[in-house]
């Protein structure tokens, strides 16, 4: 992908940097390093481009920026932020404010950010090309690509030092008939390669040594080797917008910057933006062929995986999208949510968690259900923890989001865009969960019911396979209708299959935030032929004037009382001692919060070891 293709477009006027001024040798002797906090200084030393950024930020108007080493939610309620964290090694963010508009400005800052390169880009990449082609490797992994490129690059650069001048450089006539490049010794055993070497022109303002080496500023060096290994090994532009982990969508919707939501500071506008249509279209069809899914004027789009997981959906041409091509990337945590963290974000609370346990540990089939962006699939994949570990599970996806902590894991994807029976080389969600049942699962995860596949789920769950799932209504009685409509179409009489339907949403607290919330966790009980109607029990309701959750069905829950007291063998007038059974484990969680185990992983392993120890047997 060309690192040319997009453009920064920086809030606010930058201070005249000297080009002479190198401090990555003598980093103290800058009066602005000894005016930063301590963690700043080390940033900066680790990355003198960053020293570099700061030193255009006109800190006299806006102060220095503070830095964080990680964000805390607590900074949601920052008016102005002015803030500088790390997202990897090389790439920081600045997030800065804009007094005109409710999104503030989000500021990749790489070590390309401020030397241009543009001029000698293109004869950079020609010279690696001869050098590549005729090198004795064959990297497989992109950690070889790496390597092998970083190489290469030593080979044809020049690095100049600090206060050395080219004229010195050609001067040194000795030294430069000593010189036995690699290059060199190439373009002399071929021929060809010679002859192609002589016809590449050398661009105006570009030096370069009489041994074919280009001669760079260390600087410049750095910022050139960052943008090849960004953009032929990477993501491109999109690196620094990838690796961020406070970021959860990143959107471009044309010619114009690139917009993202960001887990602490909501939507921001980024200081990269097309300026142009090609430059754009450019850039998605090189994308796609990244990721193997080319795009054609027959096939403008494309809906897909990147390599690091995350969804992204593309449209390419103005013929369909009238400000020009456009895309959508869904990122993925490395580590999903962990119910606790759902509960310190209140997404959920304690006692609902307990209950969905016991429920989930005895084979409750289960819908997550809400619009788009509240939350469904984070919050399935945080409760997954509670299937007993010794389960096998089963995930089908048309696209891999589920990440279930339990080895016995077989991680099903769909191939092709059939939405019903496979055709061809086709192979459908619908496919997928009938070969599924024949693997003999003790619980089914589907990323998402909308089609056939949901006939085939429903009959999973008759035959004693649970199965959970997210799916798109706003309530209980919407859900019902698009489950018995079409293109689903499940009889009346099988819905009650179905056990608990939780109702997720985004929702806008008083203070204007964005939250997201389990509005309510119900029951389905059955199918009244008769009134043609269908009973269920909300057991949790979720109250926005206290922004707590209210057990609104505690003494009347079908499936506690009916189904897993029947199943532990109970005595009817013992029944309601299960209620006791769903505080506990409340109360269990709650411990293990205190205790610190709140990350997915940690939290499941202690999970499996509080099993293992018998404290979850229930007394009868």
């Amino acid at each position: 992908m060309s690192s040319l293709s997009a453009a920064i477009s920086l809030p606010f006027k930058p201070e005249i940097l000297d080009d002479e001024n190198d401090y990555s040798e003598n980093i103290e002797s800058c009066a602005l390093y000894r005016m930063l906090p301590a963690n700043a200084r080390e940033y900066v030393t680790q990355s003198p481009h960053l020293l570099e950024y700061l030193l255009m930020f006109p800190v006299n108007t806006f102060g220095i920026p503070l830095f964080f080493s990680e964000l805390k939610r607590d900074l949601k309620s920052m008016e102005n932020p002015n803030i500088i964290y790390p997202v990897n090694d090389m790439t920081f963010v600045h997030i800065f404010p804009d007094e005109n508009d409710v999104r503030n400005y989000y500021i990749p800052i790489e070590p390309s950010f401020l030397h241009s390169v543009a001029e000698c880009f293109s004869l950079v990449e020609k010279r690696l090309v001869d050098l590549i082609d005729a090198l004795d490797e064959d990297p497989v992994t992109d950690e070889e690509r790496i390597g092998v490129l970083r190489r290469a690059l030593r080979e044809i650069i020049y690095v100049k030092q600090p206060g050395e001048s080219i004229e010195s450089i050609f001067s040194e006539r000795e030294e430069k008939k000593k010189v036995k490049n690699r290059i060199v010794e190439f373009l002399n055993t071929d021929f060809t390669a010679k002859k192609a070497f002589e016809k590449q022109k050398v661009p105006a303002g570009v030096d370069v040594l009489p041994d074919g080496r280009i001669v760079l500023s260390s600087q410049e060096f750095r910022s050139l080797e960052y943008l090849i290994i960004r953009d032929k090994i990477d993501m491109g532009i999109l690196k620094p917008f990838l690796d961020d982990p406070y970021i959860e969508d990143i959107t471009c919707d044309g010619v114009g910057p690139i917009f993202i939501e960001h887990k602490i500071f909501k939507g921001l506008k980024s200081a990269v933006e097309f300026r142009e249509s090609h430059e754009i279209d450019e850039f998605v069809i090189k994308m796609a062929e990244r990721i193997k899914r080319p795009l054609t004027y027959r096939n403008p789009i494309v809906d897909a995986t990147l390599p690091d997981g995350s969804r992204i959906n593309i449209v390419y041409g103005t013929e369909i999208s009238k400000h020009g091509s456009n895309f959508t990337i869904r990122k993925v945590s490395e580590e999903p949510a962990s119910i606790l963290q759902l509960i310190d974000w209140k997404t959920t609370d304690y006692m609902v968690a307990g209950y969905l346990w016991i429920c989930i540990e005895f084979g409750m089939s289960l819908f997550m259900s809400g619009e788009t962006a509240s939350g469904k699939t984070t919050s399935l994949n945080a409760i997954t923890t509670f299937i007993p570990p010794e389960n096998k599970i089963i995930t089908i996806e048309d696209t891999p989001e589920l990440t279930v902590p339990h080895k016995n894991w077989s991680r099903e994807v769909s191939k092709g865009k059939g939405k019903g029976e496979g055709e061809g080389s086709d192979v459908t969600m619908f496919d997928l969960l009938k070969a599924a049942l024949r693997q003999r699962p003790n619980q089914i995860l589907v990323g998402e019911i909308r089609g056939a596949e949901g006939s085939v789920a429903f009959g999973a769950m008759q035959t004693g396979h649970p199965v959970m799932s997210t799916f798109h209504a706003a309530s209980v009685e919407k859900l019902i209708q698009r489950l018995c409509g079409d293109p689903i179409n499940i009889p009346k009489t099988h819905v009650d299959n179905l056990n608990i339907v939780i109702i997720q949403s985004a929702v806008r607290r008083p203070d204007g935030s964005m939250v997201r919330r389990m509005l309510s966790i119900n029951e389905l009980v059955g199918y009244n032929p008769e009134t043609q109607g269908f009973s269920f029990v909300c057991m949790f309701q979720w109250d926005p004037v206290t922004d707590t959750f209210i057990w609104t069905g505690k003494g009347s829950s079908f499936l506690l009382e009916n189904k897993i007291a029947t199943m532990l063998g109970i005595p009817e007038h013992k029944r309601s001692d299960i209620y006791f059974e769903v505080e506990k484990r409340a109360k269990i969680l709650e411990r293990l919060h205190k205790a610190g185990y709140t990350g997915f992983w940690d939290l499941y392993h202690m999970m499996t070891k509080i099993k293992k120890q018998g404290l979850l047997k229930i007394e009868i």
